[in-house]
């Protein structure tokens, strides 16, 4: 049977891989990769959109990164238990006009016995910013090791 380690339970060091994993597949951008994560019948709460399985998260996720253009994300570990993981999270992004914006939200994961996700839960808010304003420079794709993480931006 397919896994997708880490798998739960959870420890410190287990969950952070998780959250790093899944910010690193989430700035591919590539819907196909980042749909693998997710149960076949995984349920989502994506601000006011209410998502069921891997092909419907696949398709949302061509869309957002349509409308989100160079998006950049960062992910940071909040809580965790035995197959539950809390994150915090910031992403830049612009639109086709050039508005830039920085879109802040938590995210709560709960897992399969295989490490897939069965459940996320987002609530996340746009802050318009201007170019100036951005935080987030590595070349479009996963961040570098060396960026800086959330807190250490004071975000």
């Amino acid at each position: 049977m397919e896994t997708k380690p880490p798998i739960p339970p959870f420890t410190l060091a287990t969950a952070t891989l998780k959250v790093r994993a899944a910010e690193d597949a989430w700035n591919t951008r590539d819907p196909d990769r980042v749909a693998l994560a997710y149960t076949e019948d995984s349920q989502w709460r994506n601000r006011s959109e209410f998502l069921s399985g891997r092909n419907a998260i696949r398709e949302f996720l061509k869309r957002k990164w349509a409308k989100e253009l160079d998006y950049r994300l960062i992910k940071e570990l909040w809580a965790f238990t035995e197959n539950r993981i809390a994150v915090r999270f910031a992403y830049e992004w612009h639109d086709d006009s050039g508005h830039w914006y920085r879109s802040y939200g938590n995210e709560n994961w709960e897992f399969d016995p295989r490490g897939f996700m069965a459940r996320r839960i987002a609530s996340i808010n746009d802050l318009p910013i201007s170019e100036g304003e951005r935080k987030y420079f590595w070349e479009l794709g996963i961040r570098p090791l060396e960026h800086p993480s959330l807190s250490d931006l004071g975000l």
